[in-house]
């Protein structure tokens, strides 16, 4: 009897229970199955963390159209520069331990940092930091493609990217690119670590992120959902490209730390969990809560505050990348639709995966489902702020 009485009031205390709306979380399938009629995506996996805990996880329409194979809530996606987040996080577990630095000159670590040139000729004016490679105001130019991308090692790649002109002055522009990349080699040279293996031992390990990788086995592969674009004169959804998906497990795209991770809704949510309980997850410690802080604080450049951090976009009063996220979250996109975001204020992590490349509308449903997830929060998200319904 009393066992009884202890589990009841065990399963009625506040900390277990969601402070999200049921209704509003169960209301995503069916935006998602509307997106997936739409031919907005062909099939799209949700998932939806508060405090930790999985509270909404569904999948809805197809990952092989032409098979017949329904989504499933552990299929396989690659996340492309969701990536980002994950090499910066990887960045601030060295800095945590005092191995790097993130606003000492890089060339510490990487001494070809300390060589570099503008087109002109000359010098830069501030050192490469860290801070500047994750955020994209290093002046790391967009290198041109060449047959030979994915095929070269981190090391040979990073050492193309290093030796070529600076596209400006490192802190007084912006320019999406592949400085991450450079930090991610950087992570390699000081942990002594293959950069691969420095993030299975040291994040996707402790984290139980067990389907995450750059270079997925049979297994996984049998799991990835397939890539869609949207033909032009049919206007339905067929087979698209994608890089990083090759011939077989045994041919490997370059392990890139700008974008090349495999991974599932559940592994993800994991990750973002952590971060939103500032470094830590399920009594785990990964990171301290300063290190979370500095990198998803926006970085400032040319005298412009942005609404990038180190590896983070970040949604400020002024400029808005998550439309339905409140003012202070932060995540990142994908190239091929996929996005995870982070509500600090309200412990809560939003995942949205599909394959998309040349969809119309392709961010919609993404947009439908994180309106749902903050209508369950009871917070409506105004276009310069967030407020708190009574």
């Amino acid at each position: 009897m009393l066992r009884s009485i202890f589990l009841s009031a065990l399963l009625c205390t506040p900390a277990l229970l969601s402070a999200l709306d049921a209704t509003k979380l169960e209301a995503i399938h069916s935006a998602m199955e509307q997106a997936v009629e739409a031919k907005q995506a062909a099939g799209i996996v949700t998932l939806v963390m508060e405090k930790g805990k999985i509270v909404h996880h569904d999948a809805a329409g197809f990952a092989d159209i032409a098979q017949d194979r329904k989504m499933e809530k552990d299929a396989v996606f690659w996340i492309a520069s969701m990536t980002k987040s994950v090499n910066a996080t990887a960045v601030m577990l060295l800095v945590d331990e005092g191995k790097l630095s993130l606003d000492e000159p890089a060339s510490k670590w990487l001494p070809d940092l300390g060589k570099v040139k503008l087109a002109d000729g000359s010098g830069p004016e501030n050192p490469i930091t860290l801070r500047t490679l994750l955020s994209h105001t290093a002046g790391i130019a967009f290198p041109p493609r060449k047959a030979t991308d994915g095929a070269i090692s981190l090391r040979a790649y990073v050492a193309t990217l290093v030796n070529a002109p600076l596209a400006f002055q490192p802190g007084s522009s912006y320019e999406y690119g592949f400085g991450p990349t450079v930090a991610g080699r950087i992570v390699e040279i000081v942990s002594g670590m293959k950069y691969d293996e420095f993030l299975k031992a040291r994040i996707f390990g402790p984290l139980d992120m067990k389907d995450t990788t750059f270079h997925p086995d049979d297994a996984l592969r049998a799991r990835i959902a397939r890539t869609y674009k949207m033909e032009e004169d049919s206007q339905s959804l067929v087979p698209g490209y994608n890089p990083f998906v090759t011939s077989d497990a045994s041919v490997r795209h370059m392990t890139e730390p700008a974008g090349g991770l495999f991974s599932t809704a559940r592994d993800m949510g994991r990750f973002y969990a952590m971060i939103a309980g500032g470094g830590e997850f399920e009594g785990k410690r990964l990171l301290s809560e300063k290190a979370v802080k500095d990198m998803t604080t926006p970085v400032s450049a040319g005298g412009k505050t942005l609404n990038y951090a180190c590896g983070w976009q970040v949604n400020t009063a002024t400029q808005r990348v998550c439309s339905q996220m409140p003012v202070g979250s932060f995540g990142h996109g994908g190239a091929f639709a996929t996005n995870g975001w982070v509500d600090m204020e309200h412990g809560i992590a939003t995942v949205y995966l599909v394959q998309n490349v040349l969809v119309p509308d392709s961010g919609k449903p993404k947009d439908a489902f994180q309106h749902l997830v903050m209508e369950a929060a009871g917070v409506t998200v105004q276009p310069a702020v967030a407020v708190k319904k009574k």
